[in-house]
């Protein structure tokens, strides 16, 4: 099994992704976060799934969340992918 394979496996478990995000969001570099998500995103029955429970238009997905992670996704679009991969963002005090 490669490690793509791994990870795509690890991220269907709610608490694994949750961390993974968490972990990705603690870089600076938000194209680490985004490129986070789109892993999560694929895990998850991919941009096509997602787009439609959250009614968003794959074109502005893809846009939002390429491969290369190098997406810029406003807010309403992030954590609408967020809620339709069955996450949730939340904080808590450093």
């Amino acid at each position: 099994m490669n490690h793509q394979d791994w990870l795509s496996g690890q991220l269907k478990n709610d608490a694994f992704a949750a961390q993974y995000l968490t972990q990705a969001a603690q870089d600076l570099e938000p194209a680490v976060f985004t490129a986070a998500l789109r892993h999560v995103i694929d895990a998850r029955g991919g941009l096509a799934r997602v787009a439609d429970a959250g009614k968003l238009s794959r074109q502005s997905l893809y846009k939002a969340f390429p491969v290369t992670g190098q997406g810029n996704p406003t807010a309403k679009t992030m954590f609408a992918a967020l809620r339709a991969s069955g996450l949730q963002l939340t904080f808590k005090a450093a």
